[in-house]
């Protein structure tokens, strides 16, 4: 049976969404492209407890904004409606590399 506090399907696609959608206002200072359409954020999930998990990347380990891209994404997760926590976890495999990045996100650097 599930819990009373627990969310729904639905709820959970939508958060996860809205999510995304907060994720792309969140920008790589040396790259004019959102870090999702980057290529960088590599899983958002929702648990039905409202707490969001997020795996994600930099372009490089030396990255300028390593100690504060993810503070700022966690709190952009954490700002979205509906969402309880959210945990941000910084992995480097897979390596990050510029076919990640979204057609848009190529055609907006100049790319293709």
């Amino acid at each position: 049976m599930a819990d009373s506090n627990s969310l729904g399907f639905m709820e959970i696609i939508t958060i996860e969404e809205k999510v995304v959608e907060a994720l792309r206002t969140c920008y790589d200072p040396e790259i004019p492209v959102n870090i999702y359409e980057l290529g960088l954020i590599y899983e958002v999930k929702v648990q039905p407890s409202g707490k969001v998990d997020i795996k994600m990347t930099l372009t490089s380990p030396n990255c300028p904004v390593a100690g504060s891209l993810p503070q700022e994404v966690q709190a952009k997760a954490k700002g979205v409606a509906g969402v309880t926590d959210a945990k941000v976890d910084l992995v480097w495999d897979p390596p990050w590399d510029p076919k990640k990045m979204s057609e848009a996100a190529r055609l907006q650097i100049g790319m293709v």
